[in-house]
Parts: structure tokens; sequence; C-alpha cells
């Protein structure tokens, strides 16, 4: 009688979020699905790594989305490297679900340059769609959900109208090929997926181009397993794959298919706190109306004057100051505090800065990490003064700068609420250490998100 496969039984995959909500889904992804996994805030040492010999994946968060191809040239290599020598199995290099990138800014191109360079890889694959997060990849091109509707990516409300990266082209190929001059990028469609026959090997070897990038559409559960198929058998050759926590859904599913992993029991919640503490970075319209319920539903929502990130130390010192003990002075009254910057795309304050920035010629990306980083100098000072021990932090980006504010070094997966963003444990030698933190992209989440959190998260019945 042949012997049921087996995963490895060492670390098999390792990751490189370029933002850190994302980088926290992939860990999500495959702790709930049996898979133990952790989050790190920079590679970790070896004294960290042994606090958990139980880890079979590892992943590194990072804010380069919001980084230039420069700086990726001068930080991915070396970390790319560290990676791969942590282990045999797949390097992944994780972005958003909604394609955040432009040559620019956070160049999915570049990252896919440096990791084949760095890992002799000549066909890197490229997942972005995850079925289940109502993300699909159907004849190349993109499609994602807001509420109950489903959009193409370039007509998306949100994507479409992103401050940073608006999305023009929803065919993912062609995006990622304005951001690099080096790849060649081509689509595996669902045609061609449902070839028995089908590998990487057998797609790359009908090409000449010398490094060549293979978008893959995935739009349901056999296509998904179709897919995690392609990347976990052509590891060996292909070990650098590009996408988002999609590909951990992949293989996920191919693992189950073939008995390599069984389905993990659904996750109960952690028990409801009579407080936790908000901020957000985000203008989403998602965001907004989270907000908006927040509100409704005793939260004390208070708003942080953005305008006071485009002044001097004293100003925005005077501001965290007011934040924080007006926050502390709610939560006095009952109340769990939300701290935000903006009420969705709308917001009379996002025309403000905008204007500020072009008048003083002043650079955007440092003034939205400050931003960032006070909502986290708020965080932390409202944790202080309460004892507050479960928080949440909305916006990608806002999520990176903010949580290294909180002198955390790594995360693990609590339970899960909405795909993407789960509560986490958070793992630090100072006073964050053992806070429940969830960490929210700004375009996810019910109306009642927020709240969701506060009771504790968990499977809800669908």
């Amino acid at each position: 009688m042949n012997a049921q496969p087996a995963l490895p039984d060492d670390i098999i995959l390792t990751w490189y979020g370029d933002d850190f909500t994302g980088a926290a889904a992939v860990m999500e992804v495959l702790t709930f699905a049996g898979v133990p996994a952790m989050l790190f805030f920079d590679v970790p040492s070896k004294d960290q790594l042994a606090l958990f010999p139980h880890v079979r994946a590892i992943g590194v968060a990072s804010t380069a989305r919001t980084q230039s191809p420069e700086w990726m040239d001068e930080h991915l290599p070396s970390v790319f490297s560290a990676l791969a020598n942590l282990s045999d199995g797949l390097v992944h290099y994780k972005v958003c679900t909604t394609l955040d990138s432009s040559p620019t800014v956070g160049s999915i191109g570049r990252a896919i340059e440096i990791g084949a360079r760095t890992l002799n890889c000549d066909c890197v694959p490229v997942l972005i769609a995850a079925p289940q997060m109502r993300r699909f990849q159907f004849f190349g091109h993109l499609f994602a959900s807001v509420g109950d509707d489903v959009y193409r990516l370039d007509r998306h409300p949100v994507m479409s109208r992103h401050p940073v990266t608006p999305i023009s082209e929803s065919d993912v190929a062609q995006h990622i090929q304005k951001q690099t001059s080096l790849a060649t990028m081509h689509c595996i469609n669902v045609e061609a997926m449902a070839n028995p026959d089908l590998t990487l090997a057998s797609v790359r070897g009908n090409a000449t181009d010398k490094l060549l990038g293979l978008t893959i559409d995935s739009t349901d559960a056999r296509t998904e397993t179709t897919a995690g198929a392609l990347l976990w058998n052509a590891r060996d050759v292909s070990r650098f794959v590009v996408g988002s926590q999609g590909i951990e859904y992949a293989l996920v599913r191919h693992w189950q298919n073939k008995g390599m992993l069984n389905p993990a029991p659904p996750v109960k919640g952690i028990g409801a706190h009579d407080h936790i503490a908000v901020v957000s970075g985000s203008v989403s319209p998602v965001t907004q109306e989270q907000i908006l319920w927040s509100r409704a539903n005793g939260f004390a929502c208070i708003k942080f004057d953005a305008l006071a990130a485009l002044g001097d130390a004293k100003t925005l010192a005077a501001e965290l100051e007011r934040v924080v003990a007006t926050a502390v002075d709610k939560f006095n009254a009952g109340q769990s505090p939300l701290i935000y910057t903006a009420l969705g795309p709308d917001d009379p304050v996002i025309a403000a800065v905008n204007k500020h920035i072009s008048a003083a010629k002043r650079d955007s990306q440092k003034i939205n990490r400050t931003l960032g980083e006070s909502l986290g100098q708020v965080l932390y000072g409202i944790i202080n003064r309460t004892g507050i021990s479960r928080a949440v932090i909305s916006g990608g980006d806002t999520s990176g700068y903010a949580t290294q504010q909180l002198g955390i070094f790594a995360l693990s997966a609590l339970t899960p609420t909405i795909p993407g963003a789960a509560i986490f444990k958070a793992h630090a030698n100072g006073d964050m250490d053992c806070l429940e933190l969830a960490l929210k992209g700004g375009q996810m989440g019910s109306p009642d998100y927020f709240g969701w959190v506060r009771d504790g998260g968990g499977e809800r019945a669908t």
C-alpha cells in the first residue's frame, strides 16, 4: 500500500509582505489551515526563531508598497537571500489582492526582477486572485468585490481612485509589464489550466524570454487547486513566487486535495472586551462606513488633525497629546476610542493636505509616513494610559508605520474575522507583549468590523 504524501517536516515557505496587513494575511491563511506560521517585523535572528520551534512558515512584514524602485534595489536582495536560506521551500513576495503598485511606487515589476536574479529563477509565477476574498482573475483580468458587487479592477470604485496608485489597467500582466523592462509578462488562462498535463515547465519550454512572468487565472475551487499544484510542483526550479495570499489559499487547496494536509476545524472567537482602541489612516469608503457604524455603536470617534503632520514638531506634539487625552476621557466615560484621519475619500481634509503638499513641494510619502507613525504613537499612548489590551489599526500603509511604533517584533494568529484581517497576538520585549491586535486594509471588512473585533472575532456562519 502506497504511503500518503506528506508535507516536509521543516520550514516549507517564507514570505515578504509589501505591507503589514497583507503580510499578516498570509500568516492567517496558513495558521487557520493548520500550518503554524509567524510574522516578524524583520528577518528573525536565530534566538528569535528558537522561541518558536513549531513554526513551518516564516514571514517578514515591510512597507515596500510605499517605496521606490531604488529603495527596492537597496533592500530586497538581502532579505530575499535571508528568507531563501531559512529553507528550501517557496519564497513568496506578497502583494495586495487589488494590485496596488505603479512603476514608481511599490513596483511589482522591480520586485520580480530582483527576486528572480537573487534566487536564480528564469520563470516567476504571479497569482493575485483569491476567490475566498472575492478576488478573481479571468483571462488575465482582475476583478474585485465591493459589498455585494464585483467590478473589473479598472472600474473598481475604490481602486480606480486610489490616492497613490490608482488602477487604470485590469489586465494583471499588462499592469506589471509597465513596471519592468526585463521581464516579459504572459498569462496562464482558464482554458490552459483545464489541460491535465499543464506544468510551469511546459509553459516555460515554449517561451524564449530571458525572464518570464506568468500570471495565473483563478476563479473558483478547481482553478485555485490547479494553481496551487502548479506552484508547489515547480518549487525546485521556480522558488520565487509573487502574489497575494491567494498563493497560500491555492497551496492549501492543493495540499488538502493530495492528502498532505487535513482540513482544519472552525476557529472560535477569543471573547469580548468592554473596550478596544482603533486608529485609522484609511480614506476608503469601506472604512468610512465602518467608522459611521462604530459611532452609532458605542465607539467614541475622534478626528486626528492630519494637517498637524504638516506643521512643526511642536504643533504635531500638541495634536498627539490632545487626541490621546481625549481618548482617555472617552475610555473613562465607558466608550472605545476610535481615532481617524479622514471620513472617506471625499473628506475635505484630503484636498487640504494635497494642496499643502503641492504648494510647499513636500514629499507625499514622507507625509503619509508621519501620519502613520503619529497614529502609532497615539495608539501606544492610549494603551499605556488605559490598559486596553485589544486594538485595531486600519489602513495597509498605516498599519506598517503605526505598528513599528509599538515595539513589537512578531505576530501570531489568534482568531479570524473577515479573510485578511484576523486578530493577532503581539510578541514584544516591552509593554505591548501579548497585545491583541488586528490589522485591516482600508477597503476590507463588514460595516461592523470594529465591533466584531471588540466581540472577540471568530468565524461567522455564512
